[in-house]
C-alpha cells in the first residue's frame, strides 16, 4: 500500500501565510475594538492586498484604498438620488461599473486596480443599501474605514515582519533580460559557420523570451517606488533601461537580416564584414575600462563599411545598412551598461541620475474594442441580475448583482474569461461545506477573540500557504473568499441556515449570469486575438508612414509597444498549437523592424527627392492602412521600384555620404528587405537610376 504523501511547503510560503494571518487577526481585533459594523471586511482586505513581496503589498494597498474611496463617493452620490427609481439606479450603477472597467483595461498596469475597484465597490455598497438609503452614508464610511484598517494592518505586518524586497526579483529579471539580449547579440557576431549551426527554434524562443521579459519587467517595476529597500531610488533608471533594451531589439533583428542578405548576395560574408564582426565581438567581451578605450576604433571600423564604391550598389547599400544598425547596437549597449551601473549605485542609497526620459507604461498596446466589449458585458450582466431582483423581490437579489459586477471585472483581461469564471465558481462551491461548518457550527461557539483566532487558524493558515504559489493562487483565493464572505454574515446577525442558503444561491446565480453574458458578448479565441493584435500593428505602421516629419521620433515608443505585442502574441500562438493562420512570430519581428525603418526615414526624409519621399511614404501608408482593415494582403508591386529609385538616388548623391544620408540608406534597405525579402537586387550604379 502506497504511503500517503503530505504536501511540502517552503519556508517562504509558511512565512507568507503566517504574516497574512497575523495581519488578518490584527485587523479583525482592531475593527471589533473600534466598534466598526463589519470587522470581517477588514479581515478579507488583508488577504486581498497580501503578496509575498512587500513593495507589491504597499502599492496594492494604496491602489485599493484609492479605488474604495472613489467607489464609495460615487455610491453616496448616486444611490440616494435614485433610490426611488430602482430600474434607473440599476442602470446607472451598471454604467458606472462598465466605465471604470473600461478605464482599467486601458491602463494595463497594476494601477488599473484603482479603476476596477472603484467600479465594483459601488456595486458592493450600493445594491445592498437600496432598501435602506438613509443608512448609505454610514455604510460607505464604514466600508472605507474597514478597508483602510485592513490595508494598514497588511502593510505594517508585511513591511515590518521579515519583509521580502523587490530587489532580487526585479534585478534578477533585469539581468536575465540583458543576458538574453547579449546572447542574441553574441550569436549574431559569431563567424558565419557557427551562426549557421545555431538552432533556429532556439533563437526564436530566445527572441520571444526577450520580448516577454521586457513586458514583464515593465509591469513589475510599477511596484518599485513602493519597495522597502534602496531599490526605490532606482525607479527612473529601471524604466529608462527598459526602454533602452526595447530599442535594441529592432536593431538586433535588423542586423540578423542584413547579415543574411549579405551572405545571399555574395555567397559568404566578405573579409571586411567578418573583420568588423570579430572586432565587435572582442569589444563586447572586454571589461568596462578596456571597452571604453577601444570604442572609438570600433566606431571607425563600423563606419568604414560601405564607405568606398568598390562593391556593387546593392552590396554597398547592405554594408551601409549593416553599419547603421551595428552602430545603434553599440551605442544602445553602452547606454544599458551605464544605466545598470546607475542602478547599482542607487542600491547603495544614492539617487540614480536620469540619463534619458523613460517612456513609461503609456506606450503599451491597448485594445479599445475589447475594453468596450468587456464593459458592455458587465453592464448587461448587472442589469439582468437587477431585473430579476426587481421582478421577483428576492431578498438576496443584491448578492447576484454584486457577484455579476465582481466577476465581469476580475477576468476581463483574458481572451475567454469563461473557463476562469467557471474554475472560480467550482472552488467557491467547494467552500460551501467549509463555510457551513464555520457559520452554523463553529462560530456560535466562539466566546472571545482568542477562540476566534483558534477557530480561523486551521483554514486560513492552510489557504494562505497555497496563495503563495502562483499555480494554486486562484483556487486558494476562491476558497478563502467563500469562507470569509460567509463569515461576514455574523456582522449582520444573519448567520442562520435560511440566510446562508439564500446568500450562496445569490452568489452562484450572479457568477453564472456573468459567465453566460461574457460568453455571448466578448469571449474570443486566441487566434482571433492574435489577428486583432497584428491588425493593430499594421494600422499603426500606416499612421507612422503617413505622419508628418516631426512625428518620426516616436520610433522608440513604437518599439516598446511592438515588443509588448510580441509578448502578447507568443502565448496565444503557443495556445493555438504553435501556428495561427496568417500570424507568425517572424511577422511580428518584421513589423518591428519596419516600424523602426519608417521612423528613421521620417526623420531623414530631406535626404530624398521630395516627390520620391512623399510617394514612397504615401504608398507604404496606404498599404498598411488597407492591410489593417483586411482589404489588402499582397504588397503592391509599385513600391519596389520606388524604394530602388530612392535608394539609388541617395547612394549616388555623394561619394562621402553624411550621417543623415547613411541613415536614409539604412532605412531604405530595411524597408526593401522587410517588404520584398525575396526580390532580386536591381540597383543601378550610382547616378544612373534604378533599372526597370
Amino acid at each position: 500500500m502506497a504511503a500517503i504523501r503530505l504536501p511540502r511547503f517552503s519556508r517562504a510560503e509558511l512565512l507568507f501565510s503566517a504574516k497574512s494571518f497575523a495581519a488578518a487577526m490584527l485587523a479583525m481585533y482592531l475593527a471589533s475594538r473600534a466598534g466598526l459594523p463589519r470587522p470581517f471586511w477588514a479581515l478579507m482586505t488583508t488577504y486581498v492586498v497580501a503578496h509575498p513581496l512587500a513593495g507589491a503589498v504597499r502599492s496594492k494597498a494604496l491602489y485599493r484604498f484609492c479605488g474604495t474611496l472613489i467607489g464609495s463617493v460615487a455610491t453616496v452620490l448616486l444611490v440616494p438620488a435614485l433610490s426611488n427609481a430602482p430600474e434607473l439606479l440599476t442602470l446607472v450603477l451598471a454604467l458606472w461599473v462598465g466605465l471604470c472597467l473600461c478605464i482599467s483595461l486601458f491602463d494595463r498596469t497594476p494601477r488599473s486596480y484603482v479603476f476596477m475597484l472603484a467600479g465594483y465597490t459601488a456595486a458592493l455598497i450600493g445594491f445592498p443599501s437600496v432598501q435602506t438609503p438613509l443608512a448609505l452614508f454610514d455604510t460607505a464610511v464604514a466600508r472605507v474605514e474597514e478597508i483602510g484598517l485592513g490595508i494598514l494592518c497588511a502593510t505594517l505586518v508585511h513591511s515590518i515582519a521579515w519583509p521580502v524586497g523587490l530587489a532580487p526579483t526585479v534585478l534578477g529579471l533585469l539581468d536575465r533580460t540583458l543576458q538574453d539580449a547579449r546572447q542574441w547579440l553574441g550569436d549574431l557576431l559569431q563567424p558565419a559557420g557557427r551562426r549557421a549551426d545555431a538552432d533556429p527554434q532556439t533563437l526564436a524562443a530566445d527572441r520571444r523570451r526577450l520580448a516577454g521579459d521586457i513586458t514583464q519587467l515593465r509591469l513589475l517595476s510599477t511596484h518599485v517606488p513602493f519597495d522597502t529597500t534602496h531599490l526605490r531610488w532606482t525607479a527612473g533608471a529601471i524604466r529608462a533601461m527598459q526602454d533602452r533594451v526595447a530599442a535594441l531589439t529592432p536593431a538586433l533583428s535588423a542586423v540578423e537580416d542584413r547579415l543574411l542578405a549579405l551572405e545571399q548576395a555574395e555567397g559568404a560574408l566578405a573579409p571586411d564584414v567578418a573583420a568588423v564582426l570579430a572586432q565587435a565581438t572582442q569589444w563586447l567581451q572586454e571589461d568596462d575600462a578596456a571597452r571604453a578605450q577601444s570604442l572609438q576604433l570600433l566606431r571607425r571600423s563600423i563606419r568604414a563599411l560601405g564607405a568606398t564604391p568598390q562593391h556593387s550598389p546593392w552590396s554597398r547599400a547592405l554594408r551601409i545598412g549593416l553599419a547603421g544598425r551595428l552602430e545603434e547596437l553599440v551605442e544602445g549597449w553602452r547606454a544599458c551598461a551605464r544605466l545598470r551601473m546607475d542602478i547599482d549605485e542607487g542600491l547603495q542609497g544614492a539617487l540614480a541620475p536620469r540619463r534619458t526620459a523613460a517612456l513609461g507604461s503609456r506606450v503599451l498596446h491597448r485594445d479599445y474594442g475589447m475594453a468596450l466589449l468587456s464593459a458592455l458585458a458587465a453592464v448587461l450582466a448587472i442589469c439582468l441580475c437587477g431585473a430579476f431582483w426587481i421582478v421577483t423581490g428576492w431578498p438576496m437579489g443584491s448578492a447576484a448583482t454584486m457577484m455579476a459586477a465582481v466577476f465581469c471585472c476580475f477576468f476581463a483581461t483574458m481572451d475567454d474569461p469563461v473557463p476562469a469564471i467557471h474554475g472560480f465558481l467550482k472552488y467557491t462551491l467547494w467552500s460551501i461545506p467549509v463555510s457551513a461548518l464555520y457559520v452554523l457550527v463553529l462560530m456560535p461557539l466562539v466566546q472571545d477573540f482568542g477562540m476566534l483566532v483558534a477557530v480561523c487558524a486551521p483554514a486560513f493558515l492552510l489557504l494562505g500557504v497555497y496563495m503563495a504559489r502562483p499555480a494554486h493562487f486562484m483556487a486558494a483565493m476562491a476558497l478563502l473568499f467563500g469562507v470569509a464572505g460567509t463569515l461576514a454574515m455574523h456582522d449582520t446577525a444573519n448567520a442562520d441556515l435560511v440566510s446562508f442558503i439564500n446568500s450562496m444561491l445569490g452568489q452562484v446565480i450572479g457568477v453564472v449570469v456573468a459567465a453566460r453574458v461574457t460568453r455571448l458578448v466578448r469571449s474570443v479565441g486566441a487566434d482571433w486575438s492574435a489577428r486583432r493584435i497584428q491588425r493593430a500593428t499594421w494600422r499603426e505602421l500606416g499612421e507612422m508612414a503617413g505622419a508628418s516629419q516631426r512625428q518620426g521620433a516616436q520610433g522608440d515608443a513604437y518599439a516598446v509597444r511592438m515588443l509588448d505585442r510580441i509578448g502578447l502574441l507568443a502565448p496565444r500562438i503557443a495556445q493555438a498549437g504553435g501556428s495561427i493562420e496568417g500570424v507568425a512570430a517572424n511577422d511580428a519581428l518584421r513589423d518591428l523592424r519596419t516600424g523602426a525603418d519608417i521612423g528613421v526615414l521620417q526623420r531623414v526624409r530631406t535626404q530624398l527627392p521630395p516627390a520620391s519621399a512623399a510617394a514612397l511614404l504615401g504608398g507604404i501608408s496606404q498599404f498598411f492602412r488597407q492591410r489593417g482593415r483586411g482589404r489588402m494582403q499582397a504588397r503592391p508591386a509599385s513600391l519596389l521600384p520606388q524604394i530602388d529609385e530612392a535608394l539609388s538616388a541617395v547612394l549616388g548623391a555623394q561619394h562621402a555620404p553624411s550621417s543623415a544620408s547613411r541613415s536614409a540608406v539604412t532605412a531604405l534597405v530595411g524597408l526593401r528587405r522587410n517588404l520584398f525579402p525575396d526580390a532580386p537586387p536591381r540597383l543601378a550604379a550610382a547616378g544612373q537610376g534604378a533599372s526597370r
